[in-house]
């Protein structure tokens, strides 16, 4: 028993030894827009380089939960904002900004002004009004970047806005009756993005700490409500600090493809072969394999991650590790290391195991849970 407690102690005054040290971390006084000062954290730990370190304690947003009522396709809620966040790493660097959701529109704000940059609504207006006047804007998301000064304080150093449109609308004539939709092409929504973006940074403007800070602005065109895909973002724009006008906007072609799918085996052959003959291999060693769903992301028509799911039903733990082992070494022997690939394995919509790799790794982690 004493034995027993000294390597007990011993243990864990090993662990406290390699624990991180929280006091690395920096205390730093964020300056509100009304000129107060609030102490904050910046965490001496950064999960990448291509992440921001976020302040803490964590600030929701002034809109949290807006999106949810605005945007039908939950994938459509989450590429919005992990979107918008990676396109803002061109204008605002990681590595020198802090990020934190937007604190300047709030919640009222924001549906305020969803409803005033639409077409009015008209209870009981004709089939024919709906048509001709969809309502294009979903959604207006704000996140916020921050930079650290000599003085030990952060402050604003700039604002990315998510404009998120629709690419089909939905409405009925009457309470209970029949939906009818509407497909908004993109030239026409690019064009009503355009107005709203301009109106949108006046009124940005207008707020107390939003004068004079740069501004990114992106637009988002959505996917159809029942989509297994997101949209993605189409354009995007910097303003100065020192202007109130919407310049020239820059295009972004970037989407997300299914696998196996008309599309994918139209437009991008080869990465619909290999995931189909990735699902023949698992297929003829497991009875139990119902198929492979992937999902591609693209830039520029190049391939930048391929995530695929594989649901199965599994009898036993051991079977989780020899269905995974064999899943890796497939993932080894055909799959390319120029971009990045996530294989879940799941059983009864709960993660079984995962395997994932980062570009140019040459082997997948796996971690089973």
């Amino acid at each position: 028993m004493k034995k027993t407690m000294i390597w007990f102690i011993g243990a864990l005054l090993l662990l406290t030894s390699c624990a991180p040290n929280m006091n690395e971390e920096e205390v730093v006084q964020e300056k509100e827009s009304n000129s107060n000062e609030e102490q904050a954290i910046v965490p001496s730990y950064q999960l990448s380089e291509d992440n921001y370190k976020m302040i803490l304690p964590f600030k929701p947003g002034k809109a949290r939960g807006v999106i949810v009522t605005q945007v039908a396709n939950r994938l459509d809620i989450d590429e919005v904002e992990e979107g918008l966040r990676r396109h803002s790493k061109s204008v605002f660097d990681p590595k020198k900004h802090l990020f934190q959701e937007g604190q300047y529109i709030d919640e009222e704000t924001v549906i305020e002004w969803i409803d005033a940059l639409n077409p009015k609504k008209k209870e009981g207006a004709p089939e024919k009004y709906h048509r001709e006047n969809p309502r294009y804007l979903s959604h207006i998301l704000e996140q916020n970047y921050l930079v650290k000064k000599d003085d030990n304080t952060v402050s604003l150093a700039g604002v990315s806005i998510g404009i998120a449109m629709k690419s089909t609308y939905q409405f009925q004539t009457e309470t209970g009756g029949p939906t009818y939709e509407e497909d908004i092409s993109k030239s026409e929504m690019m064009k009503q993005a355009n107005k709203i973006a301009n109106k949108l940074l006046e009124d940005i403007r207008k707020i107390e700490g939003l004068e004079n800070v740069p501004i990114m602005m992106a637009i988002y065109r959505e996917e159809d409500q029942s989509s297994p895909v997101p949209g993605n973002f189409v354009a995007k724009t910097n303003i100065p600090a020192d202007s109130s006008s919407v310049g020239e906007w820059d295009s972004i072609k970037e989407k997300y493809v299914l696998f196996p799918s008309e599309e994918g085996k139209e437009d991008y052959f080869e990465d619909h072969e290999l995931v189909t003959n990735f699902g023949k291999e698992i297929a003829s060693y497991f009875p139990n394999y119902v198929g492979v769903v992937g999902e591609g992301f693209y830039v520029n028509d190049e391939l930048q991650k391929m995530t695929l799911e594989i649901p199965i039903e599994f009898y036993g733990k051991g079977e989780v590790v020899g269905f995974t082992q064999y899943a890796y070494g497939l993932v080894q022997e055909m799959f390319s290391d120029h971009y990045g690939l996530e294989v879940k394995i799941t059983s009864s919509d709960k993660l079984e195991s995962i395997i994932y790799r980062n570009p140019g790794s040459k082997k997948p982690t796996v971690n089973i849970l």
